[in-house]
């Protein structure tokens, strides 16, 4: 617990350097000026922990090609995120804008009164109409590749035996609704016996009270799939709070997405945080501020599909922020 407690405070801490970096460069101010003009990256809302990881790889990339870096925190607000992007527009020195936006459709209008004036617009992890392209991660295909993996473990170690698995999903995004497919379709495919029961997760809360109403209604319940780390690390902690062993040979937990907290974890020898898949915050980072640099400097960019790779414990020291 008190492990955990260390776990969580780092978070925190890393949460809170991010949005005092999105602060600093929000759109009512910004960083030192710069010769060559700003760009800026709006993501839907600064309280997924890789996102936070990114930025400040991409601000280094991007101060250090000349150019001043802008940042906001809609907090999951799509009128919030538009009104950003107006002050943005007007500011005047504004040379491209990249966003993983709240509703895609709601961006669409905005994007184009960027257009109109000049400054481009790429996206991160989804695109819309007047997007140049964008950096994504094909989220249905990481799903089935999660889940493929999922349902290899369980037909290992439980072969025709009825499994209860806890999918914890977030079907409001594209991103969750395509990883949450992926999954779904493999697992359906796989001929196993399973009982599936889907909860609506986001945050390290919603994650550790999904644990508890599943342990609550199906106390034997052995698999535990998210499509995102928050909720993955909240349904760690509530298990192990309840009483399971980290290393229980038994169980299966396994997701999308890792930052230091949840690597910390996946690393330990026979934790039964077994699997997760990963593009490194650095390889995103460089690639977005990279296609917002190029953007900026008038030159062709078009889409990038970075790929996820499979750690485990052998694997995840090396994915760690501090060997990026």
């Amino acid at each position: 617990m008190k492990r955990m407690q260390r776990i969580l405070g780092a978070i925190a801490l890393t949460s809170a350097a991010a949005l005092t970096l999105g602060g600093c460069s929000s759109t009512d101010g910004g960083s030192a000026s710069s010769e060559k003009g700003a760009v800026a990256m709006s993501f839907a809302g600064l309280d997924i922990q890789i996102w936070n990881d990114m930025l400040p790889f991409m601000e280094e990339k991007v101060t250090g090609a000349g150019y001043e870096f802008v940042t906001d925190d809609p907090k999951w607000n799509a009128q919030t995120q538009v009104q950003d992007w107006e002050s943005w527009i007007v500011r005047g020195d504004i040379k491209a804008i990249m966003g993983y936006p709240v509703q895609s459709d709601a961006m669409v209008a905005v994007t184009s009164q960027a257009n109109d004036a000049g400054i481009p617009v790429v996206g991160y992890g989804s695109s819309w109409e007047g997007v140049e392209a964008a950096v994504a991660l094909d989220h249905e295909k990481d799903g089935k590749e999660a889940g493929e993996r999922a349902a290899e473990w369980i037909k290992e170690k439980y072969g025709n035996e009825k499994v209860e698995v806890a999918f914890l999903g977030w079907p409001d995004t594209d991103l969750g609704r395509l990883r949450g497919k992926g999954i779904s379709d493999a697992l359906a495919s796989s001929g196993l016996n399973l009982d599936i029961t889907e909860h609506k997760t986001l945050s390290l809360d919603d994650g550790y009270a999904a644990v508890q109403n599943q342990l609550n209604a199906v106390p034997n319940t052995k698999v535990w799939l998210a499509i995102a780390n928050d909720p993955a690390l909240g349904a760690y902690q509530a298990l192990t709070d309840s009483g399971v062993s980290p290393t229980d040979e038994s169980m299966l937990l396994l997701n999308l997405d890792a930052t230091d907290a949840e690597l910390e974890i996946i690393m330990e020898p026979g934790s039964f945080w077994r699997y997760t898949y990963i593009a490194p915050a650095r390889q995103l980072a460089d690639a977005t501020a990279q296609m917002l640099i190029d953007a900026a400097e008038g030159k062709p960019v078009s889409d990038q599909t970075v790929p996820v790779t499979e750690v485990t414990s052998e694997n995840a020291e090396q994915f760690l922020l501090k060997n990026q």
